[in-house]
This record gives structure tokens, sequence and C-alpha cells, in this order.
């Protein structure tokens, strides 16, 4: 039953900023935390790197390309011009040194535009055009071979960078697969140990959900956005650094647009945050819906239900796709946002530093590097909100992943006295606790299971089982029987702590159930069901898969006994013959026997058998009994039967109705009374 089915998730969604749960992902990067170290340090280099290609431009330029200025005042005769007519006289000088033989050589074929002063020789820039190209090569050889030197040095950096980024990935990427092994493991073990209860709230879909497409935004989250991020963040702050180290006036102007940028990304994040809350939400919903029909397609197709599937699909289907496209529309106007004011704030620094290069206040190397700096300021920014629609992403799956995991909806409440299956017994920690222990342990038997006035539901205020009290002593049967609804199945799941009491307790050898540890419990006890599920493995693998240890003579005595040996012959690989999902390529008949001989192979101390012989037929179970009976002997075995003739030879009958005892004892007993067992009978025929 699935009383709150769709409301799960919804309900319990954390603020848009909880940074306690990236807290909460520290534990599963702790052991990888070395390499994350690794990681930011190449980062680190990176952006160094990305650092110093526009100011390799700026000397290449201001150094070797277009020297910087000197200002020369020309010779008009006016010694009383006005500031604004010398700064039109300002011209670019160029600087040749005379202590070069080549070069004095070329000063002195061309003395009209030199003049010399000292070991140096000066000349307006704009007059160089007027040399021979071959001059112009001598003259500038020194130029040219510092270009060379700047060229190699570029390249220099960006085979270095290429090499660091291509070691970072690999670092990453190694580091994000081993973190999302380690969060789909834990998650995993983590639904294992919960109770049935936790499965009835919880579609199959919506756990599917979590560990795949979920723990892959994780990895989303510690491949790209966490290094980036860093990076992001280092080349934003180095950027700034290194614009105001250029010109601290211009770099203020540049950043007069950031106030905006921020204002529009907190905005923009919150949209976000919602629009892939709701995207999520819907991807489950979608794949529960999806397992649910693909589990029950026969019904589908047998009630004539495909048109009446499809239209609820193409609804869940539709609402994700409107989710889908609000995240879209979020982004595509965020996005061109970040866009435009990165060219915005080009444009003032073309602006005011094309007026600055004019006014012989910066060089024009410095404008050219600015405008580079800029153009990467605004790339980590439109990173940051590429990655941040990844983090929203990320965490949106991680409220979710650990929604799962705050589920304490485990087998007890109370943990754990008892030691786990196979381990140890472990000493008191306490006086009282020692006699506990010493009453069940791995070494003894079961001795009695008592119910004492147990009540059960599994919506709160709707009982199914009411006032249950019952004692069974090691060894007996007990026959369960009563009208279907009557609380057959549930009593049973009890038992192995599938469910504990809402009211009332169960003891094994004076012990509560809920201070036993569930999986000792269990290792005592083997369950057959009605509906028997089976994995798509081999034969071998699903009767004995607990039970490697056993012999070849035990195999065959376990087969032998469940009455598999036929069956298994007929097969093309006999026991290793490997069934299908479920085991849908044999009948129900043979799963059924496949089932038992598990629970047989399993050697317990408690048989559970819930209507097991109901998919067999008569012929079959008549040989089953015979082995059960052998097999149940010195064994305590509940059995749950809606054929009475199962329940004959029972040591105790308890007879359920409406979820109460009204009847127990042996079948000659109850037949005397000629009450409610008697009628059953007489209806059954």
């Amino acid at each position: 039953m699935r009383y709150d089915f769709g409301h799960f998730e919804e309900d319990q969604l954390g603020k848009p900023y909880d940074l306690k749960l990236l807290r909460r992902l520290y534990p599963f990067c702790r052991p990888y935390r070395i390499v994350l170290a690794a990681s930011v340090l190449l980062v680190i280099f990176i952006t160094l790197l990305d650092l110093a290609i526009p100011y390799v431009t700026k000397i290449a330029i201001d150094q070797y390309i277009v020297p910087n200025y000197s200002e020369k005042n020309r010779e008009d005769g006016d010694t009383g011009e006005s500031s604004a007519k010398q700064g039109e006289n300002k011209a670019r000088l160029y600087k040749a040194d005379l202590s070069d033989p080549a070069v004095a050589a070329v000063v002195g074929k061309y003395p009209e535009l030199f003049s010399v002063k000292g070991h140096e020789a000066v000349a307006e820039l704009a007059n160089l055009e007027k040399i021979a190209a071959s001059d112009l090569k001598v003259l500038r050889k020194n130029d040219l071979n510092g270009v060379m030197l700047i060229a190699a040095v570029f390249l220099a950096i960006v085979v270095l960078d290429f090499i660091l980024n291509f070691v970072q990935a690999i670092v990453m990427e190694y580091t994000g697969q081993k973190i999302m092994h380690d969060l789909r493991m834990t998650l995993f073990s983590h639904i294992l140990r919960r109770s049935l209860a936790f499965f009835t709230k919880n579609p199959v879909g919506r756990l599917v959900t979590r560990a795949t497409n979920d723990v892959q935004n994780m990895h989303e989250l510690f491949t790209s956005i966490i290094t980036f991020l860093f990076k992001d963040l280092f080349l934003l702050f180095g950027i700034a650094f290194v614009l105001v180290g250029i010109d601290w006036k211009l770099a203020l102007v540049s950043f007069s647009v950031l106030p905006v940028v921020v204002a529009g990304s907190m905005h923009f994040s919150g949209l976000a945050r919602e629009a892939f809350r709701e995207l999520r939400v819907k991807i489950a919903e979608i794949n529960t819906r999806f397992s649910e029909t693909i589990g029950g397609i026969r019904v589908v197709q047998l009630f004539r239900r495909e048109a009446e599937n499809y239209r609820t699909f193409a609804e869940l289907n539709h609402e994700n796709y409107e989710a889908g496209m609000t995240q879209i529309r979020v982004m595509s106007v965020f996005m061109p946002f970040i866009e435009f004011m990165g060219v915005l704030a080009i444009a003032i620094v073309i602006y005011f530093g094309g007026r600055g290069v004019l006014a012989d206040s910066i060089s024009l190397g410095s404008l050219v590097a600015f405008t580079s700096y800029m153009k990467m300021f605004f790339r980590p920014i439109r990173d940051i909100a590429d990655k941040y629609n990844l983090l929203q992403n990320a965490m949106a799956s991680a409220e979710r992943i650990f929604i799962i995991l705050d589920n304490r909806d485990r087998d007890a409440a109370v943990q754990i006295e008892g030691p786990s299956a196979g381990s140890k017994e472990k000493k008191a920690s306490t006086p009282g606790k020692t006699e506990v222990r010493s009453q069940i342990t791995n070494e003894n038997r079961i001795e009695n299971i008592v119910f004492d006035k147990v009540s059960f539901g599994y919506v709160p205020g709707e009982n199914v089982l009411e006032d249950i009290s019952l004692t069974v002593e090691a060894g007996r049967t007990i026959a369960v029987v009563g009208p279907t609804g009557s609380g057959k199945t549930t009593l049973i799941n009890l038992i192995p702590r599938f469910y504990d009491p809402t009211a009332g307790k169960i003891y094994v050898n004076g012990v509560d159930t809920r201070r036993l540890h569930p999986e000792f419990l269990r290792s005592k006890m083997a369950l057959v069901t009605q509906d028997p599920f089976l994995f798509a493995q081999s034969i071998r693998e699903n009767i004995f898969t607990a039970n490697n240890g056993l012999s070849k003579d035990r195999e065959k005595k376990v087969l032998s006994a469940s009455n598999c040996e036929r069956m298994i012959e007929r097969l093309p690989d006999g026991i290793d013959t490997v069934l299908s999902e479920g085991g849908a390529s044999i009948s129900s008949g043979e799963r059924q026997l496949i089932s038992i001989a598990r629970a047989f192979a399993r050697d317990p101390e408690l048989i559970i058998l819930d209507e097991a012989t109901s998919y067999v037929d008569s012929e079959t179970e008549a040989r089953i009994q015979g082995a059960m009976g052998a097999l149940m002997k010195n064994r305590t075995a509940f059995v749950v039967a809606h054929r009475l003739t199962t329940a004959r030879s029972a040591d105790l009958i308890v007879v359920l109705n409406r979820g109460r005892i009204i009847e127990s004892g042996d079948h000659d007993r109850l037949m005397a009374k000629r009450g409610f067992y008697f009628a059953l009978n007489r209806l059954k025929g």
C-alpha cells in the first residue's frame, strides 16, 4: 500500500541555499582529499598560465612591436601654444642602439630621419616607414628576436597548459568516479537495510532514480563544479589583481558593471533552483510510472489499458517537458544577460582605454591586454553561471539522496542486543544486558516464540492485527488459517521483523525481538512466499546463494528433498541454467519448487511457509508435503495455507478473522467445536 505516493519528496525539500548539504558531502570526499588538493594545485598553475598569456602579449606589443611613447614637441615657432596644441604635437619615438655597427650603418644612411644623442639615435616611429625593408630588418633585429622569443614562450605556455589540463581532468574524473561509486554503494547499502514499511512508501522508480540519475548528477558536482569553481574564482581574482596593477582607474571603471551582474545572478539563481527541483520530481515520477507499467504489462494488455496508461504517461511526460522548458527559459535569459554585460564591459574598456592611449596615459599593449583580460574576466563568470546550472541540478539531487539516507525507518527502533549474523558474541557493556545475550546467541537454538498482545497496522489508526497472543514452542508446526484479508501474511511478517508491532511485543527465548539485530534473527529463518521471487541468475546461484560451501552430496539431497531434480534434468544447462528476470522463463510451479529448495538449503531453525504450495499442482504438492515433513522435523514451522489439507497435520492451528485469533487448537479439536474452522472446512469441501 502506498498511501503517501507522490508526496514524499516535495514535502521534505530544504532551503534554496543549504550549505549543510555541501558539508554532508564532505565525508564522501575525505578519502580523496589529497587527490582533490593536488587537483586544486593543478588548477592554480593552470590559472597562472591563463593569466600569463595576455600579459605576454602586452610585453610583445610594448617592448618589441610598438615601443612605448616618448614625448616630442614639434618646432612650431610658437612657445605659447595651448596644452591642447601640445597634445597634438606628441609623437612616438624609436630609439636605436649605435653600439651595434650594423645599426649604426643604417642610421648613417638616413641622417635626416635620426637625431643622434651619444650612443643613441632617435627617430619618430612613423618615419621608419621611409626606411627600406632590408635596412629596417637590420635596424629592428632585436625586436624581431624578442617577438620570436615571446612566440616561443607563448607556445610553451599553451603546451604546458594543455598537459596540465589533461592531467587535471584525468585526476578529477578518477576522483569523481570513486566518490560516485562510494555514494552509490552507501545509498544501496542504506536501502537494503530499510524495513518493508519504507518500500511501501517509496516506489521502485523513485529509488532507481536516486541511485542512478541523482548520483550521476553528483558526479558532475565532483568532477566539474568543485575544481572549476576554484579555477574560475582564482581566475576572477587573478584578473582583477592584474588589471588593477596595469591601470587601477581603468580597472575600476570596467568593474562598474559587476553590481548589475551580481544582482542578476542572485535573481536568476532562485528561479533556476525551483526549476531544477521540479525537474527532479518529474523525472522520478516518470521512472516510477514506467517501472509500474512494465511490471504490470500483462494486466495492462489483458484489460486493454494501453490507451489509459499512454494518456497518464503523456501527461507526466508533458509536465516534465514543461519543467525542463522552465529551466531552459531561465538559463536562456541568464546566459545572454551575462554575455551582454561582458560586451558592455569591453565597450567601456575600449572607450576609456582608447582615450588613455590617445592621451599617452596608457600604452597600446596595456589596452590590448586589458581587452583580453576583460574577455577572460567574463569567461569564468559565464562558466560559473553554467556550473551554477549544474550545481543547482546537483543540489536538487543531493537533497533527494539525503532524504533517503536520512530515513531511519529501519527494522527496529531499538538495537542491538544480539550479534549480527556470522559475528562473534559481543561483551556486554552493562550488567543488565548480559542475561539478554546469554539467552540467545548464534550457538543457541530458538526455544520459543511468544506473541504478547501484539497489534499492528500499516497505516496509523488502522490495525490489521489486534491483540494477538500466542506461544510457540520449538519443533512445533503452526498453521495459520482464515479468510482472505484476515492478517495471516501480516502475522508471519512480524516474526523476521519485516515490520515491528505497533503495540505489544514479540519475544524469542524471552528477548524482545526489537532488541535483536534483524540480520541475526533472520539468519535462523527461511521464508517461502506464495509469490516467489527469483533473481536473473543460474538456478544454482538462486538456491545456494548463501551456501557455497555445501558439499555435492548436500546439494543433491536438497534438490531431491525439494523435488527439483526432475525439473532441473529437463533444462538445457541443468542447474546452471540462467533464469530470466523474476524467473519468467519457467512455470510458476517450478519457481515455487526452486524457492522451497532455497529455503531448505539454508538449513534453518524456523521455516515460514506463506501459501508455499498455492501454485503447485496436487501431485507435486503431495511430494513436497512429504519432503517438508522430513525437513521440518525438530524445526519450528509457521505455515499459512488456504488449502486446509495442509493445516490438518499441524501441531497447532491458529484461526484468524478480521485481525484477531478467534480459535486455536489441533484439527480434531477445532472440528469438534464446530466453529469457524469447521465452517471453513465445510465451505472448502
